[in-house]
């Protein structure tokens, strides 16, 4: 738990560096990650992203990584029979669609 914390710790204090030698311009991660960008150059600047902004951070600068971590926790739920009937999958999808549209046709 410690090593976490100091990964954090110094993730958190050079994130100005990982951004800067990012392949993306900074103007597209402000983008994605939904902080507007006021307060994104001002928690770079004081270095208080919180850990759910700087994941949010990493899956866009790490598409690949991020991608190759659904995969792996996938797998592990089909190992572990967690999974759901296409019947479950289309309950979800509507219940969500119904939540952000109402009973109107979009």
């Amino acid at each position: 738990m410690i090593s976490e914390i100091k990964n954090y710790i110094k993730i958190s204090n050079s994130i100005d560096e990982i951004l800067k030698n990012s392949p993306f311009k900074l103007k597209y991660i402000i983008e994605k990650s939904g902080i507007s960008e006021p307060t994104f150059f001002r928690k770079m600047k004081e270095k208080k992203f919180l850990p759910e902004e700087l994941l949010k951070i990493a899956e866009i600068i790490k598409p690949e990584e991020s991608f190759l971590k659904s995969l792996e926790e996938a797998e592990n739920d089909f190992k572990n029979e967690v999974y759901y009937s296409h019947d479950e999958v289309m309950k979800i999808s509507e219940d969500r669609f119904l939540k952000k549209y109402g009973n109107k046709v979009v």
